[in-house]
């Protein structure tokens, strides 16, 4: 897949994800280029050009005559999100499993033993939404379709992380998230496509509901 390319936008958008992430900016709310510009003491182009990025990966929505907003979604919104990047990320990774080598499979093996270390009481929690991350990042290497990779990123990675972190963040155990991702793993290392499709759907699908139920205290 191609490299991402560094712009100036790129310290506005994650600036904008920071104030998601720390409630500076909450679902629904009005995102207005004027101030972020004076208040980072910058030109409003390459804050425009953020909102861009942001509208692409689902964080921001405009709507013509009022302007940019941080999305907002209702819970079947979010099941249906959740489940539609679930459906997409399943077909996509196990079309893609013959295509994992021995060192993907390693890293994925190395990643879920750092989640049962923190399962263990070894490690820091907070490490959990990291290694979700680089997981999910070695799965969609594999997958030679950009379309699909952006719109599951889309669907589900940026509402969890950023929208509904602070949910996200506790809506597993620990051991709960080191068992969901190990069975994926293990469907991996038994090239075994069938199953590997059905623990990713389900590792969506339960994900989808638990935080459409959350998601519910934000209406």
């Amino acid at each position: 897949m191609e490299l991402k390319r560094h712009t100036y936008a790129d310290p506005i958008v994650s600036y904008i994800k920071k104030g998601i992430l720390n409630g500076t900016y909450k679902p629904g709310d009005k995102v207005k280029e004027l101030d972020i510009s004076k208040k980072l003491s910058i030109s409003r182009a390459p804050v425009r050009e953020a909102l861009q990025v942001l509208i692409k990966e689902g964080l921001v929505v405009w709507i013509p005559q009022k302007g940019k907003f941080i999305t907002k979604l209702n819970p079947k919104q979010v099941k249906d999100s959740y489940f539609t990047g679930g459906v997409l990320e399943a077909a996509a990774v196990s079309r893609a499993l013959q295509l994992f080598t021995e060192k993907d499979i390693s890293k994925l093996t190395e990643l879920t033993e750092k989640m049962k270390e923190i399962a263990d009481g070894k490690e820091s929690a907070n490490k959990i939404a990291e290694l979700d991350d680089k997981f999910h990042q070695i799965l969609f290497s594999r997958v030679d379709n950009d379309f699909v990779v952006e719109f599951c990123r889309r669907s589900c990675q940026g509402l969890s992380k950023f929208l509904f972190f602070k949910y996200w963040i506790n809506m597993y155990t620990p051991h709960e998230v080191y068992l969901r991702h190990k069975v994926i793993v293990e469907a991996i290392k038994k090239g075994d496509a069938t199953a590997l499709e059905k623990q990713i759907r389900s590792h969506y699908f339960d994900a989808g509901e638990r935080m459409s139920i959350l998601s519910a205290n934000e209406e």
